[in-house]
């Protein structure tokens, strides 16, 4: 089946391209505060596209995000603070420490119903909240861990964190989009559909869960520790369960099928949550009022169909047919292989 497209192929990438040129020259017309604003922005995009590759393509629902998130952060702070390790070093090991725990986690529940998984991270999630805050010798409880920021005393702009923060989010983008579109992100699709079908096929299913599960927990890992050399402080209140709904909410606005739509529901959200503090606390109402239509009428996202207009793409069931199909065929070249 041939998918018309108003765009050719490379049109995406040129439209593209133009919106990181535009997110490179942003800082010269944004003051200091809402250029926090973005660099805060870009971390709950990375977030919300790195559940999205999880919930959307792989089926996996988890409230276990921001409890993987403050694993990387307060291990590079942990580290820093007893051991002088220095801020690079610190977020490489806590992103492979958030690994290491999705890893664990995921071979001990992704074998069960996805139900499974989510009552279990949300048990780890408060487990792990309430370690940080009993604690408090080590990890500084509600009073906070000072962490170290990651250019140094020394450097007060905010620039380098802007372009650290995009950075790291488009080359996540770019990793993330190469694994859902390559042979595993095929497969992924096949188990969201049906999972006992895609492993009639010959699908691992089970390997692929945990892995993608890896890859997210790593993701997010890696989110924390730049989040928190950049606030240069930890408390416990991040892993609390409003913080993980926020997350879930921008990538389900977005478009949790499509993690370019999920990253930009983050951006968005982030950016109208602040916009709306002159209204107090009806900007909560207004936000969970948007969450509540778009579940109801836009159950693609708000971004996805904007997408998806623009670039012409098929519907959504016609390519669920080609995705199962398509698995099958790639499973009966492996086993001739």
């Amino acid at each position: 089946m041939k998918i018309n497209r108003r765009f050719p192929f490379q049109a995406k990438w040129i439209l593209a391209g133009v919106a990181l040129v535009v997110a490179l020259l942003a800082p010269l017309a944004l003051e200091s505060y809402w250029l926090h604003v973005f660099i805060i922005a870009y971390f709950y995009a990375l977030l919300a596209s790195s559940w999205a590759l999880l919930a959307g393509y792989a089926g996996q629902f988890s409230f276990g995000h921001m409890a993987f998130m403050a694993i990387g952060g307060y291990t590079s702070g942990l580290l820093g603070r007893y051991f002088n390790t220095p801020p690079l070093l610190g977020i490489l090991l806590g992103t492979l420490l958030a690994g290491i725990t999705g890893l664990t986690i995921g071979g001990l529940v992704l074998r069960f119903k996805a139900s499974y998984l989510a009552l279990f991270t949300i048990a780890f999630s408060e487990i792990l909240r309430m370690v940080i805050k009993g604690e408090s010798d080590i990890t500084r409880g509600d009073q906070g861990l000072s962490v170290a920021p990651l250019f140094g005393t020394e450097v007060i702009s905010r620039l380098p964190y802007y372009y650290t923060m995009l950075a790291v989010l488009v080359i996540c983008l770019i990793l993330m989009y190469w694994l859902a579109n390559s042979r595993v992100g095929l497969f992924l699709r096949a188990i969201r559909e049906d999972e006992e079908a895609a492993a009639a096929r010959g699908v691992d299913v089970v390997k692929f869960k945990v892995l993608t599960f890896v890859v997210t927990s790593m993701i997010a890992g890696l989110a924390g520790g730049f989040f928190a050399h950049y606030i240069t402080i930890l408390t416990p209140n991040i892993l609390i369960i409003p913080q993980m709904g926020l997350v879930i909410a921008m990538a389900i606005i977005g478009g949790v099928e499509s993690l370019i739509a999920a990253a930009v529901g983050g951006v968005i959200i982030q950016i109208s949550l602040e916009w709306l503090r002159q209204f107090e606390a009806w900007r909560l109402v207004i936000f969970g009022a948007l969450l509540i239509l778009t579940l109801r009428f836009a159950r693609d996202g708000l971004v996805t169909p904007l997408l998806q207009r623009i670039f012409g793409t098929a519907p959504k069931a016609e390519l669920r047919t080609d995705v199962s199909s398509n698995a099958a065929k790639e499973e009966v070249n492996l086993d001739e292989a």
